[in-house]
């Protein structure tokens, strides 16, 4: 548990997140910020849940007990690191083209709804890589997805999102809804649709008829029942194959009795 303060300021950094950024979403003063990053305040165990909620991280990594993924996108070179991360992902460059797509896609469609924060947007393309998978047996995003006290997260979101708001791509926005922190994504120009075929569009628009609406405690708690997280450890990736076991009202395909 040594140097939390410390891991609070770099995750807070690594999201673009200035200290009165973080103390309006935390409900704290600024100087009380401060205070925390240098170890010179205690911390709650409620102060710890919400930064937990913020940075989309569980307790255990926010404390190091647990270390987060390293994600290195195609256009990166390899650095070496000090400390070897508890999980490596390679996002391949049509991974990579395919995730920032969609997400300028769904953000077109939805996200300028008072309900789609950053949360509700884990879930959406969780629901469409998943059901896609199901559906073809072959990935769309191809993003990896992490079970977490929130529902799935795709570990690779924040760099991506990262990458493209410097590439003036999307914008990020903090906001609240019904007073509870809201990080939000707006779209900077619209999704290239050369770049989706006329199958992928459908299952997206089939997922974001279904759950758009709901808020992030919504489809968090809707996420909970699908077999893929059910059946996944906590902190584990979820696996792409356990969607062929999942039942009613989840399962997006016709199987034959027979199989």
């Amino acid at each position: 548990m040594d140097n939390w303060g410390e891991r609070i300021k770099i995750m807070r950094e690594e999201r673009g997140m200035s200290q009165q950024d973080l103390a309006k979403l935390l409900d704290v003063s600024r100087p009380t910020i401060t205070q925390i990053e240098k170890e010179k305040r205690k911390i709650t165990a409620e102060e710890l849940v919400k930064l937990s909620k913020i940075f989309d991280v569980s307790v255990e990594i926010l404390l190091g007990l647990k270390q987060e993924p390293e994600i290195v996108l195609p256009d990166k070179k390899d650095q070496k690191n000090t400390v070897k991360p508890a999980m490596r992902i390679n996002v391949p460059q049509k991974n990579l083209t395919k995730f920032k797509e969609v997400l300028l896609y769904v953000l077109n469609k939805v996200g300028s709804k008072p309900n789609i924060g950053e949360t509700v947007l884990y879930k959406l393309l969780y629901f469409i890589d998943f059901d896609f998978y199901e559906k073809y047996e072959e990935q769309l995003i191809g993003a990896t997805y992490i079970k977490n006290h929130y529902g799935p997260t795709p570990v690779e979101f924040k760099k991506i999102v990262k990458k493209m708001m410097g590439e003036k791509e999307i914008v990020k926005v903090a906001d609240t809804y019904f007073k509870y922190p809201q990080t939000k994504y707006l779209p900077l120009r619209r999704a290239d649709l050369s770049k989706l075929m006329a199958y992928e569009i459908e299952v997206i628009d089939e997922v974001l008829n279904r759950l758009s609406d709901m808020n992030a405690s919504q489809i968090s708690e809707y996420s909970h029942g699908d077999v893929p997280w059910l059946t996944t450890p906590d902190q584990e990736i979820i696996e792409y194959e356990s969607v062929f076991y999942r039942t009613p009202p989840y399962s997006v395909r016709t199987y034959r009795e027979d199989i």
